[in-house]
Order: structure tokens, then sequence, then C-alpha cells
């Protein structure tokens, strides 16, 4: 084997960034987890209303909106994996649109909550596990649009190029993490606990 064979069959090292990434939904999924089961455990063990199915409704627009982000966010990076800036603005900026709707939806359904149901942190036990788990979800989403309109006014400042694909990869990894947390939170929240 030459020594030029042998460079090239030397192990790399990761990429620092995806270790950190994949670091971080590791640790998030923990942090998720233990409010899906603390939700799934005082599930029902209200003793007094408003209950779930009294006051929930499925957030069917809200999260075809959020999970349909995935994909425009896909086809922002296939346009900037090619150079072609225009088309990574634009998918990127829908991208970003449908993550703010998805927070205003969750603003308005809280508003409706607390000022029409009465339904506050401190009213029931599902008050408290309600809002602390989709309180969790919701602030990951604000933190992914900071990330995302952070990158767009990178490109739109002329900073951002083809050859920081990675970077923009890992933004996201992030954005595709809290899409799929949403399903859990989505199936939890609004599909079972309607049963109670």
């Amino acid at each position: 084997m030459s020594t030029a064979e042998l460079a090239e069959s030397d192990w790399k090292l990761p990429s620092q960034r995806k270790v950190g990434m994949i670091c971080l939904i590791i640790t998030e999924s923990a942090l998720f987890t233990i409010f899906v089961v603390a939700y799934l455990f005082y599930m029902g063990k209200s003793l007094n209303g408003p209950y779930p199915y009294e006051v929930l409704h499925f957030p069917l627009v809200a999260s075809i909106a959020l999970l349909g982000s995935s994909v425009t966010i896909f086809i922002a990076e296939w346009f900037l994996a090619r150079g072609r800036t225009l088309g990574f603005r634009i998918w990127w900026l829908i991208t970003i649109l449908m993550g703010a709707y998805f927070v205003y939806f969750t603003a308005e359904e809280w508003h409706h909550l607390i000022y029409s149901e009465n339904l506050t942190i401190s009213t029931n036990v599902f008050g408290s596990t309600f809002y602390a788990l989709v309180g969790l979800h919701v602030s990951h989403v604000i933190v992914g649009l900071v990330l995302l309109s952070t990158v767009l006014a990178s490109s739109f400042r002329g900073k951002l190029h083809h050859d920081h694909h990675e970077h923009v990869e890992m933004v996201s990894w992030y954005w595709h993490f809290v899409d799929a947390i949403w399903i859990v939170v989505l199936l939890v929240v609004y599909v079972l606990s309607l049963n109670y």
C-alpha cells in the first residue's frame, strides 16, 4: 500500500458541527421525554375541569404548516448546495413563515384557553402539564426561527455561500428535530388525552 493510499484510508475525525448537533438533539430528546412521560403520568388525574376533551381542538392547519416546513427547508438546502442563492432564499423564507404561523397559532390557542376556557397553568394538573409540554416545544420552535432568520440575514448580507452547506445543514437538522418532536406532542396531547 502506497503512502498516498494509506493517507486516504486513515480514519478522519467526524465533523465537530455534526457531533455537536447530535449531542444537542440527544440531550433535548431526553428533556422532551421527561415532559412527555410527566404528561402521560398525570393524564386524566385532574380533579376539576376544564378537561382536554372539553377545550382542545386538533391543530390541523398549524401541524401541516410546521411539518410541511421540513419539506421546504429540504428544498432550500438543495438550492444552496447547487449555489442557487435566490431559490435558497425563497424556500428558506417560506420555511420561516410556516414556522411563524405555527407560533402565531399557538399564541391564539393559548389566548383562547386562558381567557375563554379559564385554563391556566395553575387551574389543574392538565393545565400545568399542557402548558409545560406545549410551551417547551414552542420555545424550541422560536429558537429555530431565530436560527433560520440569522441564516437568511447572512444570505442577504452576502455572507452565505454554497460551501457553507454544512453550517446550514445543522440548522436544518435542528428544525427537523423540532418537527419530529411535534409529532409526539401532537399524538400525546391532541389525540391520546382527548379521551380524558
